[in-house]
């Protein structure tokens, strides 16, 4: 993770938002499931993106999580601050909105950890013909790619590219979707063509990425509030494997997401109490579907066959997406 993250008291938080109250010339409040998280910024840029990636909360709500996107020359770069009894959270100097957009997230994700039983996946969550799909992985292994790939076909909807929120009920997992438009890479269009005209469209950062209304592509009807997860593949790229299928115990898969910090470097609050919160809630969802893990050493395409087949859809996308 490119950031760092120093968790602080709440009076020192007193004693940020004293010293940076003036800088929050822009207050956007957002419904990020449920959660009202509000935005202190004074940078245009970062309000624009804001109101554009997530669901808007009424000014009159009161929020539950704060973000304060501030540029302090006597910070370092990309530097966190984050009082876990108010969730406020400092984000000082950042020059990436992908570490603005995941903090809020991971922001909601311990209010509803700690006071719903709902937990954060950083993963992709999609609907294959009513059945939830969910795709990990770290970074570099094909997670975007894949799920893009997948969204090529009509029988597949989108709860969320990168994050959502997984809650048991009985013994069903439900996954809900909080963003309103995502953030992608403006690369996709070199491996799917299907997405160029949605890519030229949006207005890509200096990291190449936007946030883009994926309805204009896709269409509105395969944007879902939620699903019940079936499936779970875990990605991973490693040549030395000559495995590119297995699938995995839960007890295995559990080890996996563990020893990789369940491919979230965005969690703002790691303890033994959360970890045994953490463990609690992916032992559920492994132990309720079925479980993969997919070497992508391929091409994209040899990886998404193996995909499709797990997930029972055509080998390739016979209907494109359309183009406007």
């Amino acid at each position: 993770m490119a950031y760092t993250v120093e968790l602080i008291s709440i009076e020192k938080k007193e004693e940020l938002v004293d010293k940076y109250s003036s800088q929050a010339l822009y207050e956007i409040k957002s419904d990020i499931y449920g959660c009202c998280i509000k935005l202190l910024t004074g940078l245009h840029s970062i309000k624009d993106r804001f109101e554009e990636n997530f669901y808007f909360a009424s000014q009159n709500i009161r929020s539950h999580g704060r973000l304060y996107v501030i540029e302090d020359p006597g910070e370092d770069l990309n530097k966190v601050y984050y009082d876990p009894q108010s969730k406020t959270a400092f984000l000082l100097n950042i020059d990436y909105y992908g570490w603005i957009k995941s903090p809020a997230l991971s922001v909601a994700g311990d209010i509803l950890e700690d006071d719903h039983n709902i937990y954060s996946v950083h993963g992709a969550c999609l609907d294959v013909k009513g059945q939830g799909v969910c795709i990990m992985g770290g970074s570099g292994a094909g997670k975007t790619t894949h799920t893009y790939g997948l969204l090529r076909s009509p029988q597949v909807r989108v709860v969320s590219d990168d994050w959502f929120y997984g809650r048991i009920y009985g013994d069903d997992i439900l996954a809900y979707g909080s963003e309103k438009n995502f953030y992608i890479r403006a690369d996709l269009a070199q491996i799917w063509k299907e997405f160029e005209w949605l890519v030229k469209r949006g207005e890509s950062d200096n990291q190449g990425r936007a946030v883009v209304d994926l309805r204009w592509v896709i269409g509105k009807g395969r944007i879902l509030p939620m699903t019940t997860l079936e499936t779970v593949i875990i990605l991973k790229r490693d040549p030395e494997d000559e495995r590119t299928l297995r699938s995995l115990s839960t007890t295995e898969a559990l080890r996996i997401l563990d020893e990789n910090d369940y491919f979230n470097p965005h969690l703002l609050v790691k303890s033994d109490f959360k970890a045994m919160l953490r463990d609690r809630f992916f032992a559920a969802l492994l132990s309720r579907t079925r479980v993969y893990e997919i070497n992508t050493i391929g091409t994209p395409e040899e990886s998404q066959k193996i995909i499709r087949e797990i997930v029972g859809l055509p080998l390739s996308a016979k209907t494109p997406v359309k183009s406007v």
